[in-house]
């Protein structure tokens, strides 16, 4: 019973954040959604990938993630580029300004997680941090 009840409080606090993240998103950079961040950032890492990449890598929609793609071009935050080893392919990129708005937007998060988190021991903050990262390291059977 008590399993049950820890993984009900999971579910809701999860809920709370997630809505907190999306809201927070908008007021840091009213025109960069979530989930454009999250591409952007993506980009960043990968340096560059195809559209259908992101879409399998955060199980999202192709449509989705094309409609968000449509909009990063529009912004001229992302372009797209030829693979130097397959020319049939299109390659995202983050442009000069997708890289000065990510670092803005990521600074801010940064510093409002800071703020967040100022009073917990270091341990917590470690320990928090753990719990996540295994939380988001889980792949379901099959490896969706």
């Amino acid at each position: 019973m008590e399993a049950d009840e820890a993984v009900e409080t999971i579910q809701r606090e999860m809920t709370a954040f997630a809505r907190r993240a999306r809201a927070s998103a908008g007021r840091m950079h009213p025109e960069l959604s979530l989930v454009s961040y999250t591409l952007l950032g993506h980009l960043e890492e990968s340096g560059g990938c195809r559209a259908t990449d992101l879409a399998a890598h955060y199980a999202l929609d192709k449509s989705t993630v094309s409609r968000q793609v449509a909009a990063l071009e529009q912004a001229r935050l992302i372009e797209r580029r030829l693979d130097p080893d397959d020319h049939r392919v299109q390659v995202l990129h983050l442009t000069e300004a997708g890289r000065r708005i990510l670092a803005q937007v990521t600074d801010s998060r940064r510093a409002a997680f800071r703020e967040r988190l100022a009073d917990w021991p270091e341990e917590d903050l470690r320990r928090f941090a753990g719990y996540l990262a295994r939380y988001n390291a889980w792949t379901p059977p099959g490896g969706d």
